[in-house]
């Protein structure tokens, strides 16, 4: 098949993430700065790949330097990742800031504008204090909310003149997900209302945090908040009634369910609805729908690995048990799909193209980016050559297929403003630790956690010079 190059704008973002837990390690972390993926990990190690967690994660902490530095060569224009809530405070109640952490922090943001590399701050990557899911049942309490305001206060004051882009969560939808709607992670407790309990407290927590940045006039400063959400590209089977209905319900009970409040300020009638019917209304007063409303976010990030596919019911639901949003779909398990075998997921590119449309044509065409989009892979020390670089060519060819459907989508008038690769280096991944690797740059385990580019990088590096990418050319591009 004829190649052909498609230009990238000029102000393009084009660069990687990572967050804090996942990097940092547990270097001068006090006994009483655990957040909920450390628990998670001492009572539930069995189930993490091979043992790692976030105890020594990549090492960030002592060896941030060295990988800004690999950032700089490699030309990322921007770099995401997270500040640890639980690490920020020694005080929670109260948001007496850590000195030792935040210092740490400080560094990192300063070495990344003096390496030329913007930084992107996330207020939340799953890093939930410990302390507050032990005593209040995290986001299930409404004071845990209005703690996570002074957490962010104390942020802002301190780093609000030097980041200028920042986001309240990364994937807000997902821990309670796990835990209490599917009850697939520690502590392992099935509970509808809970689930839905946790989905609105955050996104009252990003509109009130909304409020303290324009109450603080950092719009001034040049900047700007959104949140980082991960709505699943949603496919009906088919084009019958039933399967459709599936589908969009599926799609408010998992994405517009912070989609909306986020970006429109309201929920769906038709979810609340739903919510009212099966007794999972979650608890809330007028006065915050109101700082809802009138608190939208400025833009949003997205993460997008695979489409989702669902069907109708074709089993009777178990009246039995409790109210499960699959009540209303199964999953659809399509034929012939194109699969990722190592993670176990669709590779759908066109994923970029369907989510741009619809942000431009049902949320305002609100300025947007990708957060995350990447390609996980066990062993890929399988495919390095004689000079010991990882030779991932399915790596270029996933990045370069997401983002011809991205910039298509982009020439048709969308306001998606970059490209942020999932991961700047592998990293641990909950459960999966470091199994699936996702990174530019190899974390040699058995090397001191060694840093090494693979092909990607050097790849990556001649994109964001040359600022356009060689592409298949099919129908589509033409």
């Amino acid at each position: 098949m004829e190649q052909m190059k498609v230009s990238i704008p000029d102000h393009f973002i084009l660069g990687a993430a990572s967050s804090a837990w996942q990097t940092e390690g547990w270097a001068g972390k006090k006994d009483s700065q655990d957040s909920y993926m450390d628990i998670w990990y001492k009572n539930n190690k069995n189930v993490w790949h091979n043992g790692y967690g976030p105890g020594i994660a990549t090492d960030f902490y002592h060896r941030y330097k060295e990988d800004i530095s690999i950032m700089q060569e490699i030309g990322l224009t921007h770099y995401r990742t997270s500040i640890n809530w639980s690490r920020f405070l020694v005080d929670y109640e109260n948001a007496v800031v850590d000195e030792d952490y935040a210092g740490y922090v400080d560094n990192v943001i300063n070495e990344l504008i003096d390496k030329g590399v913007e930084p992107m701050i996330c207020l939340e990557h799953y890093e939930l204090p410990a302390a507050l899911f032990e005593k209040y049942g995290g986001w299930n309490d409404r004071h845990v909310v209005d703690l996570f305001v002074k957490y962010a206060e104390k942020v802002f004051e301190r780093y609000g003149r030097k980041v200028k882009h920042w986001f309240t969560f990364n994937e807000p939808i997902v821990v309670q997900t796990r835990v209490y709607l599917d009850a697939i992670r520690y502590p392992f407790e099935q509970n509808t209302q809970k689930w839905m309990q946790w989905n609105y407290h955050k996104a009252l927590a990003t509109a009130k945090v909304v409020a303290l940045f324009k109450e603080k006039q950092l719009h001034g400063q040049g900047a700007k908040i959104g949140v980082i959400l991960n709505p699943e590209v949603t496919y009906a089977r088919s084009s019958a009634p039933h399967d459709q209905d599936a589908a969009r319900i599926y799609d408010l009970f998992f994405n517009r369910v912070f989609l909306d409040p986020s970006i429109k300020g309201e929920y769906p009638a038709e979810l609340m609805d739903l919510l009212h019917k099966h007794n999972i209304l979650f608890e809330h007063t007028e006065e915050d729908l109101t700082v809802i409303r009138n608190n939208t976010v400025d833009y949003v990030g997205i993460n997008l690995y695979y489409p989702h596919r669902v069907k109708a019911r074709t089993t009777a639901w178990n009246e039995n048990t409790p109210f499960h949003p699959a009540y209303y779909y199964e999953m659809f398990d399509m034929p012939g799909k194109k699969m990722n075998p190592f993670r176990g997921w669709e590779i759908y590119p066109q994923i970029m193209f369907d989510m741009a449309t619809r942000l431009k044509e049902d949320y305002g065409n609100i300025e947007w980016f990708v957060a995350e989009n990447g390609m996980g892979v066990e062993n890929e020390f399988k495919y390095k050559d004689e000079s010991e670089v990882i030779q991932d060519d399915y790596r270029i060819e996933f990045i370069s297929e997401h983002l011809k459907w991205l910039l298509k989508a982009v020439e048709q008038g969308a306001n998606c403003k970059g490209y942020m690769l999932w991961a700047f280096t592998d990293n641990v991944s909950p459960m999966n630790a470091f199994k699936n690797r996702y990174g530019l740059v190899e974390i040699n385990l058995e090397e001191n956690r060694n840093r090494k580019l693979k092909k990607s990088a050097f790849w990556y590096k001649e994109i964001i010079k040359a600022r356009e990418i060689t592409v298949k050319n099919d129908d589509f591009i033409k």
